[in-house]
């Protein structure tokens, strides 16, 4: 092909000047990220944060999100409204400034805000940029203002509607444009539910309404303990140390430091840090603040009385931090985030802040709290016994046979590629199924691990104990990556790690007890995407030598009508007063195991990549997967009961076991 030229000249007639809106129309990613479904849920966020700030601020005391029956969705608070009167360096209203300007707002340093999440003035411009319709209303002085656009394009000047005893504040109706939003223009009633949660979480006292009038649900949320409601939720289904929650909040120079800790008896820690309500997921200097003065505060605490003896090291932040759940929550007035993305806090004074009120406060919590003192330290000393421990079985391990991969462990039947892309590991329930999967596999690019019986529930099992488990430590040694301190996701040995276990209660146990694992030892590779649940059939559709699968009892049914419809247009007499299975002429065989199947039907059907069913194991809202790891795995039995009983009513009988 031959290569394309590009112009001789070079001029000022080819330099692009987009002007107003345009360029978000052209490069709406560089906005809200993507065009896909987290792009369309971002545009609701823009808007509700702004209601959000003015609840930060004192002025709001609630966000009502309604998802409209026709597509669209509104936003409403009882804010101070956005001022409606001429701007002086625009000439038009300040309502269609902020609408149609970048970096416009009242978040620049004016005194609109003391602090906000939003900081780059450009919310609710894109979100008018990037939808098909978008009305603006405000409610001031007892009088409600309108004003519309059209794909950014205000559609006439602002309209004093009139007089109205709505109370005052700003409703944003907006319907996303699909011509932008390609994948969808659809609202998740659960994402906003979500979100909203979060918010009345972090904003105490605020009330969070979400209703969806396509379906009638509707929910609200109203937390007067904030960030302490917040923890509890954290630590539902995990025994705690103390029903005592430690909290401050203090100001420090400009800013606020809130604070909420409590212990629970995992072995995992969960600690979140927001700044100005915004999530930071790799922290910051609010973070490293938080963690430096909990490790000084405990290990003098320990010290000075007597928990820690004379000649023992100091307890590291890990040992601290094992079964912690905390909630950090700054609010400054110019946060300095790494990236567009506000991941990480920057403003080093954070640091200062946040470790000089844990220092006082922190401290004073340990002496008027002496036997929930005693209760932390003491599982500090046992983590940090365990991590001892955990490192020696670890090197107890590698003595024998390396977890960093230089050996393979013995039942491993290993594929010959060595591309780790194209290689991919089944984790096989038991010999006889093993056995069919290394006869039928490609032995090229299938690597096949059995398992004997179940393995170990890691949700109740500290690492040492998880290293002198033989199935674990199978599995650590074949997928390379090591765990723990010597984790490194670059030694992934397969790309694709696929759980196939029987279509029955126990091999979804297994199932379960491996993700478990996954998710709690090994998270980079469920998030990475390398982890899949094979499918097997329930169902072979006899008709002679022909079999034809089926992976449900709806495809099941379907094939059956599919075979019934062909017998009849051959002309085949077909009597209604006979059951389906006789009118279809098949015979149909369920399968209750892997071990059923020979090795050509176990590859035909479950590994084979042109014919198999593979679900990829997503983790979508961690937040939500670590409760309901904590509440299916863990030590308390009436949550799990509760679970039974809420879901017992989805099952069908023909799921069960029996």
């Amino acid at each position: 092909m031959a290569k394309q030229k590009a112009s001789a000249s070079y001029d000022a007639s080819q330099i692009q000047v987009l002007e107003g809106l345009e360029p978000v129309r052209k490069r709406p990613g560089m906005y809200i990220g993507s065009t896909g479904y987290d792009g369309v849920h971002h545009l609701i966020k823009e808007i509700a944060d702004n209601c959000v700030d003015e609840a930060i601020a004192g002025h709001a005391t609630f966000v009502d999100v309604r998802i409209l029956s026709d597509g669209g969705i509104t936003i409403t608070d009882d804010g101070r409204g956005i001022p409606v009167d001429v701007h002086p360096k625009t000439g038009k209203s300040t309502l269609e400034t902020v609408l149609t300007v970048l970096h416009a707002g009242g978040k620049f340093g004016g005194g609109g805000y003391k602090v906000s999440s939003g900081l780059h003035g450009v919310g609710s411009s894109v979100v008018n940029a990037l939808s098909t319709k978008f009305i603006a209303e405000v409610i001031k002085d007892g009088y409600l203002y309108r004003l519309e656009f059209e794909r950014g394009a205000p559609q006439g000047d602002l309209k004093k509607v009139g007089k109205t005893d709505r109370p005052r504040g700003t409703s944003i109706t907006f319907y996303p444009d699909d011509t932008i939003f390609k994948e969808t223009i659809e609202f998740d009633y659960q994402w906003v539910l979500d979100y909203l949660r979060h918010q009345a979480y972090l904003t105490k006292g605020i009330k969070a309404m979400v209703a969806d009038e396509r379906t009638g649900q509707r929910y609200a949320f109203y937390f007067e303990g904030g960030i302490q409601s917040y923890v509890k939720h954290l630590n539902i289904g995990k025994e705690v140390v103390a029903d005592d929650i430690f909290y401050v909040e203090r100001p420090a120079e400009d800013c606020m430091v809130e604070v909420a800790v409590q212990y629970n008896d995992s072995y995992t820690e969960t600690v979140k840090a927001f700044a100005n309500n915004v999530f930071n997921p790799e922290g910051g200097t609010h973070l490293v603040g938080f963690r430096s003065a909990m490790t000084r505060v405990i290990n003098d605490y320990a010290r000075k009385n007597g928990l820690i003896k004379e000649k023992e090291e100091n307890l590291t932040g890990d040992d601290i931090r094992e079964g912690l759940t905390a909630i950090i929550l700054v609010k400054l007035p110019d946060p300095q985030f790494e990236g567009q993305t506000k991941n990480k806090l920057g403003n080093p004074e954070m640091r200062r802040y946040v470790e000089q009120i844990m220092n006082e406060y922190f401290a004073y919590y340990l002496e008027e709290h002496p036997q929930i003192a005693k209760k932390i330290i003491g599982k500090a000393v046992l983590a940090a016994r365990a991590r001892k421990a955990a490192r020696a079985a670890r090197e107890n391990v590698i003595r024998k046979g390396a977890l960093d991969g230089l050996s393979l462990p013995g039942k491993l039947a290993d594929c010959s590629s060595r591309n780790p892309a194209d290689s991919e590991i089944y984790i096989v329930e038991g010999d006889s199924a093993g056995g069919s999967a290394k006869s039928g596999r490609d032995s090229k690019t299938q690597a096949i691990l059995p398992l004997r019986g179940k393995v170990l529930n890691v949700e109740r099992a500290r690492l040492d104990r998880m290293l002198n488990n033989n199935e674990i430590v199978s599995l650590i040694k074949a997928l390379g990556v090591g765990i723990d301190e010597q984790f490194d996701i670059s030694g992934l040995r397969y790309h694709r790690i696929i759980i196939m276990t029987d279509a029955d209660v126990d091999g979804s146990h297994i199932s379960t007890l491996l993700m478990t694992f996954l998710f709690r030892y090994m998270k980079e590779v469920v998030d990475g995407g390398h982890v899949y649940l094979a499918k097997p059939p329930l169902y072979s559709i006899n008709r002679g030598q022909k079999k034809t699968y089926a992976y449900d009892e709806d495809e099941r049914d379907a094939i059956i009508d599919r075979i019934i419809g062909e017998r009849r247009e051959k002309g085949i007499v077909v009597s209604e007063s006979d059951d389906r299975i006789k009118q279809a002429g098949v015979t149909i065989s369920r399968f209750k195991g892997l071990g059923e199947m020979d090795a050509e039907q176990l590859w035909e059907t479950t590994m084979n990549p042109e014919n198999r069913v593979l679900i990829q194991v997503k983790v979508e809202d961690a937040e939500k997967a670590d409760a309901i790891f904590s509440k299916l795995m863990g030590d308390e039995v009436e949550l799990r009961k509760n679970f039974i009983q809420t879901h017992a009513k989805f099952v069908s009988h023909e799921d069960l076991d029996i």
